[in-house]
């Protein structure tokens, strides 16, 4: 895991993902996370603020949602369905910001928001 954060923010987060190499390219690509691999079952990720993990095992969809913050919401999207990603949730308004929800590879719904 990457460096301990702050009292009572996100440090990390972890997937089980059925493909390690597939999860690496798909949020490699769309959102230029660089990845550390600790051995075939194990691959660390980080965006530049938060680091969490993939690791092979039973995928689990759902649980939390993870959203993610992107300057420009409509290029992201457009990333997302050039690389086949779902787009679950349509991009909404709410207050301070708009977002949409997507599903990954394995069936993680995540959303991508960003500021008015």
């Amino acid at each position: 895991m990457g460096t301990r954060g702050k009292d009572r923010q996100i440090d990390n987060i972890e997937f089980n993902v059925s493909d390690i190499a597939r999860s690496k390219a798909f949020y490699g690509g769309v959102f230029g996370w660089t990845f550390t691999d600790y051995g075939p079952d194990y691959c660390e990720f980080t965006d530049g603020r938060l680091t969490g993990g993939f690791t092979t095992g039973p995928v689990r969809p759902g649980g939390p949602l993870v959203i993610l913050y992107a300057d420009d919401l409509a290029a992201t999207q457009k990333r997302l369905e050039a690389v086949g990603a779902p787009i679950t949730t349509p991009t909404f308004d709410f207050p301070g910001g708009s977002r949409f929800h997507f599903t990954d590879p394995d069936g993680y719904e995540l959303a991508v928001w960003t500021a008015r």
